[in-house]
Formats: C-alpha cells, structure tokens, sequence
C-alpha cells in the first residue's frame, strides 16, 4: 500500500461515508419483523455501526484471511471466541484456565490478538471471557448511518411454490380439488430507495496500542469501496457505495473539531423530485474551500 495522508496512522482521520439502497433491507430490526431499522420520530432509516463493520470483516475475511495476521475474531461462521483465546495462550506457552488468570500473561495474549486478528487489531473487541485476554479499544471507530430523507418500510407478501411439510402434500379428503397444499405465503421486508451518511474516525493513540499500521488502513478504505460488490443478496437489493470523503489532519491529535470537517459535506434533494427513487436525485456539495491549516481532503468515491 503505497504512503498517502489518508493510509497514514500517525495522523487522525475523520471520514464520511455514503451508500444506498434500492429495492431491499439495508439492515434489518429483530424486534419490528426485520423491517428496515428507522428512527420512529423523523422516520429517517438507520443501519447500525455492526452492520457496516460485519461487511468490512467479510471483506477482510475473503481478501486477506489465508494470511495468519488477517484473520478476523467476530465471525459468523459458529466459531467459539474461548477457542479462539485459548489459541492465543497455546502460541504463547501460557496457562489458559485457572482461579485467577495473571494480569502479564493477559497482556502477552492481548497483544497476540492484536497481532493475529485484523478486527481486533482496528475495531476493537472485548475479550473478558472464561479465557481472559483483555480488552482492546480499536482506532476505527464509526457512528450509526442515518438516510438523508425518510424511508417507507415496506413489508411485501411472497408465495413459495413448495411446501415444508410432507404432510401438507397428501390430499385432503372432502375439499373438491382434492389435492393439497401447493403453496407458501411468506414476507419480504425492503425500501424503495434510501440514501444513507455516516460517519468514521480514525484515533492514532489507538493504533499505537493495537499495532495498526498504515497497510490495515489503507485495506480499510479498500473494503468501503469495495465490499458491497461481494454481499449482494435478495434481500438487500442494489446496495453501491457513493462517497467516501476523508478529511486528513497531520497531527495525531487533530487541526480542527471532527464535526466542522464532516458538516462541510452536504447532501439534498434536487428540486422537483418529489419521491427519490435514484442517486442522481440528490445534489453533493463538499466545501473544500478555506480548509483549517494542517487539513487534507480526499475523495476516494464521489
């Protein structure tokens, strides 16, 4: 990865990110049916930090996970975490179990965890379980995204011509067709279209503790661009990313407030558009004018 302000971790970075949607469920909500998460006050959709994270580890996962120092700690493949901790103590020679772990032997694992699991090493993870290797505070840290406009959750009925039970195949004696069931009724959750902004931020102090350097940073912007392409599914629909907007200080600490970068990009509906069905019915405006001193701005996407 070659050496850009923006893949390098001695210096913060705050970014925003734009994606969309249509015709699917960008991230589903367990406790409404699995309809499109929303704020129930501006009925603006929302897809949660997680969402975007198990997107970039998939895409981490399927790039780079044949290297040792890439694999990925929160999988979705029923992998046991303690499993996963009691390697780190085998690699080190150390005693996983026990009344009371040691503080220095948590570290040495800490670190080797830090070392061999890409998500840990720039996310973070909590990892105080029966095998006890610590806790980690990773320098990527991103916010909900929140849609520009409010959505309309739609929740659509589908048939299925199968049937799930053996039982529901032998004919029904009485009804006049005299056959039995031949279909399924079932539910789809989508949107129409929703065009969402979050926000991310990069903490070089964290980095430092975790061992992140500038090739794990520049394989993250890697998978922002490019992990939407590998995780399409029915359910989601068209789902592309449309901006990446990094605002580079060239301190650890930062030249300005995070949010005085990030308000500088703004999105709107075009005038006229009463019902947004597409990408080109929005307006971008980044104002690149004035920086602070010491700002760099990046458009990877947009």
């Amino acid at each position: 990865m070659s050496n850009t302000v923006y893949t390098d971790v001695t210096r913060r970075q705050d970014f925003v990110l734009l994606f969309d949607v249509a015709d699917g469920n960008p991230n589903g909500d367990p406790d409404a049916g699995n309809l499109p998460r929303v704020d129930p006050e501006t009925m603006q959709g929302l897809v949660t930090d997680v969402c975007i994270k198990r997107k970039v580890r998939n895409y981490v996962d399927m790039t780079k996970g044949d290297q040792e120092n890439y694999k990925i700690y929160v999988q979705n493949k029923g992998i046991a975490l303690n499993d996963l901790h009691k390697r780190a103590y085998d690699a080190k020679n150390l005693k996983s179990t026990g009344s009371k772990q040691k503080r220095e032997d948590i570290e040495i694992v800490r670190k080797w965890m830090c070392d061999n699991f890409y998500d840990i090493r720039m996310f973070g993870a909590v990892m105080t379980m029966d095998i006890n290797c610590g806790q980690v505070r990773g320098p990527v840290q991103l916010t909900f995204a929140r849609s520009i406009d409010p959505i309309v959750p739609m929740d659509v009925s589908i048939t299925r011509v199968a049937i799930t039970k053996p039982e529901d195949a032998k004919i029904v004696e009485g009804e006049s067709e005299g056959k039995g069931k031949t279909t399924e009724m079932g539910r789809k959750a989508l949107l129409p279209y929703g065009l969402y902004k979050g926000y991310g931020f990069f903490t070089p102090s964290f980095a430092d503790d975790t061992g992140a350097g500038n090739n794990d940073l520049g394989i993250f912007w890697d998978a922002l661009q490019n992990m939407w392409d590998i995780d399409h599914s029915a359910s989601r629909g068209m789902m592309a990313c449309r901006g990446i907007y990094i605002f580079s200080h060239d301190s650890k600490m930062g030249n300005a407030p995070a949010q005085v970068l990030l308000e500088r990009v703004r999105i709107a509906r075009k005038g006229g558009v009463e019902s947004t069905r597409h990408f080109s019915d929005y307006t971008i405006e980044i104002d690149d004018t004035n920086l602070p001193a010491g700002i760099t701005l990046t458009r990877l996407i947009g």
